[in-house]
């Protein structure tokens, strides 16, 4: 496709898009954790499976999603999405039962994935091109990552101009007054970006008549299935993506071995949000001038040894500086391969045109770690309370990183010989 050069806004868009439309079920939780179970009353069992309930009803929208997102323009199906998802946070910052909330996330799992995660994908590898998969995905995930970190910076701020007492006497109703801010700004974020997204993010006719499919058919899902690079990213993104779920534990793991107050331990997790843009740009820089493919693999072999420095209970609440030097470790394995996974879809030989129809099917089994990584993380961690507990987590970790190291380097030897 000989496609107009797609100005630089509109990668923008995407990335302010690509997280804003996550901060709501994921970062605040990710940032927050330990005040999101003080406040709703939960314990890790029970937010894991209110993550499972989204994973569950994405299932389903990620199937048929993805074809949609070859039948519309992305701006349209984006903006309606971020909308929807902001509605949600109105929900949420009521402190609904548990019961409600998991109705909430499945309701979020509709809104995030049905009407936007293929789009998103498909959108950015049409701004990518021929020569820039590595750039447009690395600065996609890189850019979303700051975007999550400032959304996690500013939450935290917010968080502690409506705390009054000492963060050791903070009261439960103190937590929730606090953390409702929270919520409610960023849901006004939310809703601004899908206006922005409505009325700038505009591909020029002739590309957007380019990439868009009348009907979808059963051939041309049969002409994707038949794709080996589909059935081997749908393993890769499934180890990925466990990988990427367990650093949500990481500032609990603040909290329960490092013995940090609730204000600390989020920072902890704004901390990690912060590398994730570092990484996304400079691995999609060093993916278009050399093997993108080769880069996954080393991501995944980084992730796994980063596990070991957890699994192996070496580090206590007295060696701060191999604390954080561990989570880097770990972070930068890990969103080097988020960053990566889907900009080799052109080395793959997946049609531009089907994109949507091919991250539908791939993420249908992609992302099955929505459905079960939060129930296994919050029973590893409620069975052994403490150390024990974060250990296991991380031997999950090492486990998944091994065998998408596996996976992945089959896929660098497939795809070695030929042209992107």
């Amino acid at each position: 496709m000989n496609q107009k050069k797609i100005p630089w806004y509109f990668l923008l868009l995407l990335i302010l898009a690509g997280e804003s439309v996550f901060i709501l079920p994921f970062v605040l939780a990710r940032v927050f954790r330990p005040t999101v179970l003080n406040t709703f009353g939960l314990d890790n069992i029970q937010l894991g499976l209110c993550f499972s309930t989204y994973g569950f009803v994405a299932f389903l929208s990620y199937l048929f999603g993805g074809p949609i997102a070859d039948k519309f323009p992305p701006r349209k199906l984006i903006a309606v999405a971020l909308w929807m998802t902001a509605l949600g946070g109105l929900l949420y910052a009521s402190f609904p039962s548990y019961t409600v909330l998991k109705i909430l996330y499945g309701y979020w799992g509709f809104t995030t994935i049905f009407l936007f995660w293929a789009p998103m994908i498909k959108a950015t590898r049409v701004w990518g091109g021929a020569a820039s998969q590595g750039k447009a995905f690395g600065f996609l995930d890189g850019g979303r990552g700051l975007v999550g970190a400032l959304f996690g910076a500013m939450g935290v701020y917010i968080f502690s101009l409506f705390i009054t007492s000492e963060i050791s006497e903070i009261t439960i109703s103190e937590s929730r007054a606090a953390f409702k801010q929270v919520i409610l700004v960023s849901s006004g974020i939310v809703t601004l970006v899908g206006v922005l997204v409505w009325f700038f993010m505009r591909l020029d006719k002739k590309t957007e008549k380019e990439i868009i499919i009348e009907k979808i058919t059963f051939s041309q899902i049969a002409e994707v299935l038949r794709l080996p690079s589909v059935w081997l990213l749908m393993i890769i993104i499934l180890c990925a993506y466990v990988a990427y779920k367990i650093t949500d534990v990481f500032s609990l793991f603040a909290q329960d071995v490092m013995l940090y107050d609730q204000v600390a331990s989020a920072q902890v997790g704004t901390f990690l949000l912060f590398i994730r843009p570092v990484i996304g740009v400079i691995i999609g820089i060093l993916a278009d001038r050399s093997k993108i493919t080769f880069w996954l693999v080393i991501s995944f072999i980084i992730s796994f040894f980063g596990a070991l420095l957890f699994a192996l209970g070496i580090i206590s609440d007295s060696s701060t500086l191999l604390f954080f030097l561990s989570i880097l470790i770990v972070a930068t394995g890990v969103y080097a391969a988020r960053s990566l996974y889907f900009a080799v879809m052109q080395k793959g030989q997946i049609p531009l045109i089907l994109t949507g129809t091919a991250v539908g099917l791939i993420s249908l089994v992609g992302y099955t770690p929505d459905i079960f990584a939060g129930p296994a993380i919050g029973y590893l961690l409620e069975k052994s309370p403490g150390v024990t507990g974060h250990q296991h987590v991380f031997w999950m970790l090492a486990l998944f990183s091994l065998i998408g190291s596996i996976t992945s380097l089959y896929y660098y030897k497939l795809y070695k010989k030929k042209i992107t």
